[in-house]
């Protein structure tokens, strides 16, 4: 079936009514009980083994259910067998898992613990280290603390406090529970980023899960013989629906990778056999910027399906590698569908129905985008909006314990993305950034106020915001404004270590750039105003003056943002085909 054929969401026809139905049919099925399941470095498990394992996942999971307490079981780990067990358990036991990522810290851990009501916490030695220093705020006791060292590698921290997992194993019987729980079970809680403190956790029933895993298994034409290679995080939708879920739907395979290695990817696809790869972010471009073999194309990869990539990146993967990108827009909520198969325009999404409108703050439409004769956009003060679907939710199953997040999402009857976009007059959508207030690096979704928290704690800074900027190739990179303190200069290299030393600004929450603001946009509340900073952005034009400082990856200290690199960022815009968000 071609991706034009795929059904809508919510319309594709499942081959059973719930993930616990799924999974016995796959371990029964005889052309499929012994078909690799799951591939992780040498060892192999089929579907028979893998329902083997989840009725153990199943039996831990519920030997340690509350009575009257949600049963949510918190998964702290790399992308192991176990996360899948996990998960795999959670189906048969009428279980949730929620993701726990483990690149936040501190409080942002606690209040994601917390929030989703875990009750039974399964982690690794290599992230006990993020837990240790917040046990007596964690609403799990030590002893509901399983660590699992079944996947250990070599370099792995040794055990510290907590339940070994094996052991809790042990102690529970290995038989199929016998539970029936439905398509409407709730089945992953999946965190995406919000306007502020509290993080978002996306309901998924099994249901949504499957939904997607068949629609994607459709526009990706997975079948048995198929293999993904899921080495972006199994806490991310992107992994969790478009890696694994098409795998389960139809009695595949998946290759796990513990994390994304641009190192490592080639030869991993090789001795997996895999046939089909998901991203999101920028591991096109890091693939890419590996030295170049004649050889490269010669791997069994047939598609990878995605989202973030510029269209020079996408191209130039494809080419090198031999494989068919599907770069789409997507989102862990749902809600708008783009369709991929229309005319190609040049920096479009797609082409949207009616339903798909761009809108203010206060929910009216906005004027169609006008182009010059080069494509350049001529008026995105007027026509950059939000993204919102007039009809309703789609397959968005709403927010976990959230109802603000919830009325918000979907006020006016409507589901608004938090994204940002324009459409030409033939209904093409383009994409233009996101909320000011919340940030995706390399694939992986933040929100600013922790950042500007952290900030704001600095001894010569009076206040802080925190925005996203677009990156040049995907995505976004982080910009700081700072109001110092009267006669206080920045020491860019005094400041970035300063801001290393921060736990609470994570690897990847670091600004990219710092702008000194002398004289910061506000309200008559004197609240900054942020859109006006995201399109100033680091050019020199709009800046006002400002000192901009950068600091790019793997560099000790700030510097400043010059004019010549300016003009190199501004070429690598065009390059990536990317240049309409130098001006948005």
């Amino acid at each position: 079936m071609s991706r034009k054929d795929a059904p809508a969401a919510g319309q594709a026809p499942l081959p059973a009514a719930d993930a616990a139905a799924l999974l016995r049919r796959n371990a029964q099925e005889p052309d499929i009980r012994d078909r690799p399941a799951i591939r992780f470095g040498d060892r192999v498990w089929t579907h028979g083994e893998f329902i083997v394992e989840a009725q153990r996942w199943a039996q831990l999971f519920l030997a340690h259910r509350e009575p009257g307490a949600p049963p949510h079981v918190g998964v702290l780990l790399d992308n192991t067998p176990d996360y899948l067990f996990a998960l795999g358990g959670a189906a048969l036991s009428g279980s949730a898992v929620a993701g726990i990522n483990p690149t936040r810290r501190g409080e942002q851990l606690v209040r994601d613990i917390s929030h989703t009501h875990v009750g039974l916490l399964v982690t690794e030695p290599r992230h006990q280290a993020l837990l240790e220093p917040i046990l007596d705020q964690l609403p799990v006791p030590q002893d509901r603390i399983l660590v699992s060292t079944l996947f250990a590698e070599p370099d792995d921290p040794e055990p510290g406090t907590g339940k070994p997992l094996e052991d809790a194993l042990a102690a529970v019987a290995g038989a199929d529970p016998g539970i029936e729980p439905g398509p409407d079970t709730l089945w992953c809680l999946i965190f995406t980023s919000g306007t502020s403190d509290a993080p978002k956790a996306v309901i998924c029933s099994q249901r949504r899960m499957l939904v997607t895993g068949n629609r994607m298994s459709m526009m990706l034409d997975v079948g048995p013989d198929d293999v993904g290679y899921v080495c972006m995080p199994l806490f991310h939708s992107n992994a969790l629906m478009v890696g694994w879920a098409p795998s389960v739907v139809h009695g595949a395979s998946v290759g796990l990778a513990r994390r994304f290695s641009a190192s490592r990817w080639l030869a991993d696809v090789r001795r997996y056999g895999a046939t089909y790869f998901n991203y999101t972010g920028k591991p096109l471009a890091y693939l890419l910027a590996t030295p170049e073999r004649p050889d490269d194309h010669e791997n069994p990869l047939r598609v990878a399906y995605g989202n973030e990539g510029s269209p020079e990146v996408v191209e130039a993967f494809g080419r090198r590698f031999g494989v068919e990108v599907i770069d789409a827009y997507g989102a862990t909520e749902g809600g708008v569908a783009v369709d991929r198969d229309a005319e190609e325009r040049a920096g479009a999404l797609g082409k949207v129905g009616p339903n798909i409108k761009i809108v203010n703050e206060d929910g009216n439409e906005l004027p169609r985008a006008r182009f010059d004769a080069h494509g350049r956009l001529l008026n995105p003060d007027e026509c950059v909006g939000e993204m919102v679907n007039v009809e309703g939710a789609g397959p968005f199953e709403g927010y976990y314990d959230n109802p603000e997040a919830n009325e918000r999402t979907l006020r006016f009857g409507w589901y608004w993305t938090g994204d940002l976009g324009y459409l030409d007059d033939d209904n093409y959508l383009y994409f233009a950034g996101r909320n000011a207030d919340w940030l995706r690096v390399d694939g992986e979704n933040f929100p600013a106020a922790p950042i500007e928290a952290a900030l704001a704690s600095h001894p010569e800074v009076v206040l802080a915001t925190v925005y996203g900027v677009p990156d040049d190739q995907a995505g976004d990179q982080v910009m700081a404004g700072l109001v110092l303190r009267e006669h206080a200069e920045l020491d860019p290299a005094r400041f970035a270590s300063w801001v290393d030393d921060q736990s609470g600004i994570a690897p990847k929450w670091r600004p990219r750039y710092v702008r000194i603001l002398r004289e910061p946009p506000t309200t008559g509340t004197n609240k900054i105003i942020k859109r006006v900073l995201v399109q100033a952005k680091w050019r020199s034009d709009l800046v006002a003056g400002d000192p901009v400082y950068v600091r790019s990856r793997g560099e000790p200290a700030y510097r400043r943002f010059t004019r010549p690199d300016e003009e190199a960022l501004h070429e690598s815009f065009v390059r990536y085909r990317r240049e309409r968000f130098w001006d948005l």
